[in-house]
């Protein structure tokens, strides 16, 4: 086999499915359905109006145009830092990835567009062109700027947002907590991810785990005020105790990895760390849903777990 035939056979499915970093868009669906579910409160699963489905692809897409474009304006520094990649490595061209990442990000923005006509709620479509705008803001100029992780973290809150806008919310101020809360924590992950391709200095990873617990406390405060409410069956029934006790299982599992990262602050530690506190925004989601609309919906975001496990497998999720 030629040189020129061993790259393109490596630069098939398997290099865009890693530029993608495809096990992660289980927590961009995670976040809409969550969104969507505190709104709309069902407690029987059924399938979801066309609305949701519709911001649910905005998300995909979105997301997909951000790790696309990120590693776009990252070729020069992954050159350096992360030569696997499939950009530097050469398994896909940077011209082609471009031209991608646009088309993605523009289908994002026409599907949030739809769900806002779907929905009848044009809030919709400002929050999909506001996320669209925030990812180029992140991928192009604030990545290496002390504003990157804040940017980073109005992604996530923003991503929340088209699934509550999609359902009509927010209805109650309280309702903004869970975005707020998840922003608040992804920014806490992005600092701590700042470094991962080299050895991390203990303070900073010490200060991003500090903020991400903030985050966890803040989303919190949603469930605390929905207990006053009346919330699930499940809630009712169990308790706001048990699902604090549930909730600062999660938190607890995720400052424990970053604890070993500050502790040892070697790269795959450090990875290692980013990497769980991402999955864990799929059972923090799902946790919030039990509060919200019971056990038969969490499950179903929970089960959203289960891609992101296997894909993991194959996909480094960082």
């Amino acid at each position: 086999m030629t040189e020129a035939a061993g790259r393109t056979s490596r630069g098939g499915v398997g290099a865009w499915l890693r530029l993608l970093r495809l096990p992660n868009h289980a927590t961009a669906v995670a976040d809409v359905l969550a969104g969507w579910l505190i709104i709309a409160r069902p407690e029987v699963v059924a399938a979801p109006p066309a609305a949701f489905w519709a911001v649910a692809a905005a998300s995909l897409l979105l997301y997909a145009a951000g790790m696309v474009l990120n590693d776009v304006f990252d070729f020069e520094l992954d050159k350096t830092e992360r030569p696997e990649r499939p950009l530097p490595s050469g398994q896909i061209a940077p011209r082609a990835a471009l031209a991608v990442g646009w088309i993605l990000l523009l289908g994002g923005i026409a599907s949030g567009v739809t769900a806002a006509v779907l929905s009848g709620n044009a809030a919709t479509a400002i929050v999909a062109v506001a996320l669209a705008a925030a990812i180029l803001l992140y991928d192009a100029r604030a990545k290496s700027t002390a504003a990157g992780p804040w940017v980073m973290g109005s992604c996530r809150s923003l991503n929340w947002l088209l699934g509550v806008t999609a359902a009509g919310g927010p209805t109650a101020n309280p309702e903004w907590l869970p975005a707020i809360g998840m922003g608040i924590y992804v920014v806490g992950i992005t600092l701590f991810a700042r470094t991962e391709a080299t050895r991390s200095s203990r303070t900073p990873l010490s200060i991003a785990t500090a903020v991400m617990a903030a985050g966890l406390a803040v989303a919190a405060g949603y469930v605390v005020w929905l207990s006053g409410e009346g919330g699930s069956g499940w809630l009712v029934r169990s308790g706001l105790d048990n699902w604090l006790l549930l909730w600062g299982v999660l938190s607890a599992s995720v400052v424990y990895r970053a604890v070993r990262g500050i502790a040892t602050p070697e790269p795959a530690l450090v990875q290692r760390a980013v990497g769980n506190a991402i999955m864990t925004i799929i059972t923090l989601d799902a946790s919030m849903v039990l509060a919200a609309c019971g056990e038969p919906w969490a499950i179903v975001a929970f089960m959203l777990l289960g891609p992101f496990l296997i894909g993991r497998q194959f996909i480094p999720p960082t």
